[in-house]
């Protein structure tokens, strides 16, 4: 098994909350439970994001699977880079630490 880590970045016009509907706000809902289901599958390492709201902002997933053409594919799937309101780039990556203590599950 391998690990990798996928960048995500909100578009730019969704920085102004006011620029929100429902239908962002469902989509987000839809990515969230998608990342549930990937920790109960013990394919989710970890998941998170900054909580400024700037253009600086970005989460981080990170995964551990087979190959990388199945962590794109995991990663294009995510619903909200599907839905066009997250881009996304994936890196290859290795979880060097890890502390237990803060597990949230």
């Amino acid at each position: 098994m391998k690990q990798f880590l996928y960048k995500l970045t909100l578009i730019p016009e969704l920085l102004e909350e006011s620029n929100w509907t429902d239908k962002e706000n469902n989509i987000v809902s839809e990515h969230f439970h998608a990342l549930q289901h990937l920790l109960k599958n013990d394919t989710l390492i970890m998941a998170g994001r900054t909580l400024n709201n700037d253009p600086s902002s970005f989460g981080i997933v990170v995964i551990q699977v087979p190959s990388e053409d199945e962590a794109e594919a995991l990663m294009n799937s995510d619903p909200a880079v599907r839905e066009g309101i997250m881009t996304a780039e994936l890196f290859p990556y290795s979880v060097a630490l890890y502390n237990d203590t803060f597990s949230t599950r």
